[in-house]
């Protein structure tokens, strides 16, 4: 039989068939035993073969193959750091919640991730949520970063999952689609997708004032089937993320304001940090390129993984 990866547990995998028949399934053995590097070898968004297990009272399913993937996002395992977790997979695109404050979202935290949506050709939007809450300092920041990021191409939209501001615009671009939603804890992903189809009733809580996070409200992706001809993969609050599986010399390919100036470097093989006769570099002083991101791509090439936590908005 074939179906569709809804949700996983760690263990055990709710797949959905064409027919709209979902069964919890288990992996056979011997897909532990490959050299996979990911922490997880089946991912929610899979297409997989199972079939019915015969010794088992109760009606589940064996995992016996994986499809080939269209894409997946991909980030460093947070136990592990040898290893990959694949967050989704077969994505048309993805939602990045951002937050000004409560809790904050740095600009090094955006920049790793559309590395990763550029780098698997998956197209990112970004979601400027909770702008009710915000004052008119507050909103300054939004229209700067919604600036920097529209300039390289990439659409911003402002949203209120409260108040309901362009919710209607964002189900528009979900139609016919696969949309991943994710971003930190507290960003209101799960109050955004309540928004969207209240029928789904997803558990939402509170921002933890001592640490300006939010708590963990989902503990697995997990994809839904919309009323309006939509999927929604809904995914746990990420702290970090790591970029993984990249050589130095292919990270500013997916900088897109990066990558158009590549061919104006002197070097061909340039890394735009000390070469001379740098295109990007030369941008970067004229103001052509933000600072943000030219700092959060040498953070990448240095491997600073830390970093990201600390960053500020301030633009130097």
């Amino acid at each position: 039989m074939t179906g569709r990866v809804y949700k996983s547990t760690g263990s055990w995998y709710t797949v959905k068939t064409e027919l709209g028949q979902t069964y919890e399934c288990r992996i056979k053995g011997k897909f532990r035993l490959k050299d996979i590097k990911s922490t997880n070898p089946i991912a929610v968004g899979d297409f997989v073969e199972f079939e019915l297990d015969t010794k088992s009272d109760q009606e589940t399913g064996v995992i016996n193959k994986i499809h080939d993937r269209q894409n997946y996002i991909v980030r460093k395992s947070v136990n592990l750091s040898k290893q990959t977790h694949i967050i989704a997979s077969n994505i048309d695109q993805v939602f990045l919640l951002v937050t000004i404050d409560n809790p904050p979202t740095f600009t090094s935290f955006i920049d790793r991730f559309l590395v990763t949506a550029e780098a698997y050709d998956i197209k990112a939007i970004l979601l400027f949520n909770k702008i009710d809450t915000y004052d008119n300092d507050t909103l300054d920041e939004v229209r700067y970063l919604a600036h920097v990021y529209r300039q390289i191409g990439y659409e911003c939209i402002g949203i209120s999952a409260i108040t309901g501001k362009n919710i209607d615009k964002v189900k528009s671009l979900m139609e016919g689609k696969v949309s991943m939603f994710t971003g930190h804890s507290g960003v209101g992903k799960s109050t955004l997708v309540n928004a969207i189809e209240p029928s789904l009733d997803l558990k939402t809580k509170e921002i933890s004032m001592q640490h300006m996070q939010g708590q963990h409200t989902t503990t697995f992706a997990e994809m839904f089937d919309l009323s309006f001809d939509a999927k929604i993969i809904d995914t746990p609050g990420i702290k970090g993320f790591g970029v993984v599986d990249m050589e130095k010399e292919e990270i500013s390919d997916y900088f897109p304001e990066f990558f158009k100036l590549k061919q104006d470097c002197k070097f061909n093989n340039c890394l735009h940090i000390e070469e001379p006769k740098c295109a990007v570099k030369e941008a970067l002083e004229n103001d052509e390129i933000a600072a943000s991101r030219y700092r959060s791509y040498v953070q990448i090439i240095e491997g600073d993984e830390e970093h990201y936590r600390t960053d500020n908005w301030n633009q130097e």
